[in-house]
């Protein structure tokens, strides 16, 4: 079939398989031009695989440490009418890639959050990988079923603390407005913590180390963003930061757990870079921020995408001389983002911004090119007007 983006609202409802592959291979040539990683993780579990930060980090350890790795996500597969999900090209790209160099490369399609995926990811760690030395966490999924009560759990994006009203971009119309986010309930601020909090890592975590499967010396790692003050509302203060401060108190515990059971096993969370993600374009106020920093970042010559972020969290923070934790234990690998000079002229610019200047002052159309990128379009080298292979799988599920 022949494969156009259709989008609506903030996601693009179609993905071309051609496109995601490419997508893919940039990200591996990328990695591929750095110098190994001598001393990185061999045997790898990425719980949230297939997008974003989370394929990243599937990326980055089997071409930069040659390590095997096992991904987890839920997506749609392909049809002879229907193109499938991003998510689900990706990963047979990767997969893909990977064996071509001999490197072991399985996947698992399902709830992350269930008995049975679990049980399916450790009976393949039991049988084909070994002990894991490092356990990735990058889920972002709207819900969660409970796997033992059935009880579903809905994340909500609000705030805390009564009504807040700022700019907006209206991503579909490339315009400004006003957006009004109301405030949470305290059922749905407890919902946003059992979806996004630490609840599900700290069980992979106990089921793995109870199982003997992770490595001395592990490490584990969950993402999070802060972010400045004028997205704190919405974000560092709202419902999902009620989430990730759940998700450092799980940090902390795991820590301490893995640190004594796994002789010197440790967990972070990292606090990566605002970027154009399937996630972040559905957050309020975000996406005219994440533009205007886009714009200053690539001016200073310092703009980074997932690759490059994770690239770097591998090679300084989580494998190098400089890990960098703040006062509560944190990574920050936001650290150009959150720079004075960065801040400071975003901060100008947002007070100022509006549809007659936005194009000066903001990168509308990089985040449109990294947006419809995350769907497999308008990646340099693909035939958008030949025929495509909507049934492309990963081996490992075909």
């Amino acid at each position: 079939m022949i494969v156009k983006p259709k989008i609506r609202g903030f996601i693009c409802t179609t993905s071309h398989p051609d496109g995601c592959a490419a997508h893919v291979q940039n990200q591996i040539d990328y990695v591929k031009s750095k110098p190994k990683l001598e001393n990185g993780p061999k045997n790898v579990l990425v719980i949230g695989s297939s997008t974003g930060y989370g394929l990243a980090s599937r990326i980055v350890p089997a071409f930069q440490s040659g390590a095997n790795t096992l991904g987890l996500f839920f997506e749609k597969a392909g049809s002879e009418r229907r193109p499938g999900s991003a998510g689900w090209y990706n990963s047979a790209a990767f997969e893909k890639a990977a064996q071509a160099e001999g490197l072991f490369a399985k996947s698992l399609n399902g709830d992350a959050f269930s008995h049975e995926m679990k049980a399916a990811a450790l009976k393949i760690i039991q049988e084909e990988m070994g002990p894991i030395d490092l356990v990735v966490y990058s889920l972002a999924s709207p819900r969660r079923t409970c796997p033992d009560t059935g009880e579903v759990y809905k994340s909500v994006l609000k705030t805390t603390g009564g009504e807040y009203t700022n700019k907006n971009l209206n991503t579909d119309k490339g315009l400004i407005e006003e957006v009004t986010i109301g405030a949470a309930t305290q059922e749905e601020i407890d919902h946003t913590i059992k979806v996004m909090g630490g609840e599900d890592w700290e069980l992979w975590i106990h089921l793995l180390a109870d199982a003997g499967v992770l490595a001395d010396g592990v490490k584990t790692v969950a993402y999070s963003y802060i972010g400045p003050e004028l997205t704190w509302p919405i974000y560092t203060e709202g419902t999902i930061g009620c989430a990730k401060k759940d998700l450092e108190a799980s940090a902390a515990r795991l820590s301490a757990k893995l640190a004594t059971e796994c002789k010197g096993g440790s967990a972070y969370v990292s606090v990566n870079k605002a970027l154009v993600t399937q996630a972040s374009s559905a957050i309020p106020v975000v996406p005219l921020y994440i533009s205007i920093l886009y714009k200053e970042m690539k001016a200073k010559g310092i703009h980074e995408g997932c690759i490059e972020q994770i690239e770097r969290l591998f090679r300084d923070r989580l494998y190098g001389d400089d890990l960098q934790l703040d006062e509560t234990g944190r990574i920050r690998i936001d650290d150009w983002e959150m720079r004075e000079d960065i801040q400071a002229a975003v901060a100008k610019s947002w007070e100022s911004v509006s549809n007659e200047n936005f194009s000066e002052l903001g990168d509308f159309a990089g985040y449109q090119e990294e947006f419809l990128k995350l769907f497999g379009f308008g990646l340099d080298g693909v035939d958008y007007e030949a025929e495509t292979d909507s049934l492309f799988a990963p081996a490992s599920l075909s």
